[in-house]
């Protein structure tokens, strides 16, 4: 498995909508994102601060990304 970049909530929103998601909504720190298919993945955003790589790794099962597409995505 390759190693997960360490990136803030801005660099994964942009991933996010580069994959086809939107934003749904939001409640207070947490940004809830969705796609066309109904699935849902909740970004925290805290400007400034890189995300925990655990909770990047949840995001991304979240959103059926693969490191790999991920990194792509990035780019």
């Amino acid at each position: 498995m390759e190693r997960l970049p360490r990136i803030t909530a801005v660099g994964v929103i942009k991933v996010l909508k580069r994959a086809g998601f939107f934003l749904a909504r939001q409640s207070g720190s947490h940004k809830v994102f969705k796609n066309k298919a109904g699935k849902r993945v909740t970004v925290p955003y805290h400007s400034g601060k890189i995300i925990h790589l655990k909770i990047l790794h949840c995001i991304l099962m979240d959103a059926d990304l693969s490191v790999e597409k991920f990194k792509e995505l990035l780019k």
